[in-house]
């Protein structure tokens, strides 16, 4: 039912900075947390930054606090995640996803129905 879409992935400098972006289709993408989460070669996918379906909370993951911030438009069905001070451990595969749930923000992968294809980040010392 829900379909997402993400971009603006690529190759950057440590330090540099990114955002990524997620089209989701459908008029209750407002209703839905929303999750970006991450995924490096060999590990498992891991939780990096959401919002609640109002936009009014957010949660981060110890890494990213201070770097990374999530941020939705709802009239443009669109969320972003702008990405500073990257470190080449951020290099992975990030995947946005929606939740099962809008008033608060889930961790857990099994709390996201839906996945984007997902857009490769890749920061270079």
């Amino acid at each position: 039912q829900v379909q997402l879409v993400e971009s603006g992935g690529g190759l950057v400098q440590a330090g540099g900075s990114l955002r990524l972006s997620c089209a989701a289709s459908g008029r209750t993408f407002s209703t839905n947390a929303m999750g970006w989460f991450l995924q490096a070669p060999g590990k498992e996918r891991e939780f990096v930054a959401g919002i609640t379906g109002s936009g009014s909370g957010t949660a981060y993951a110890d890494f990213v606090k201070g770097r990374f911030t999530i941020s939705r438009d709802s009239a443009k069905n669109t969320v972003y995640l702008q990405m500073n001070s990257l470190k080449p451990e951020d290099t992975a595969t990030y995947y946005c996803a929606a939740a099962l749930y809008g008033q608060y923000v889930p961790r857990g992968r099994d709390e996201y129905g839906y996945w984007g294809q997902g857009t490769q980040v890749t920061v270079s010392s």
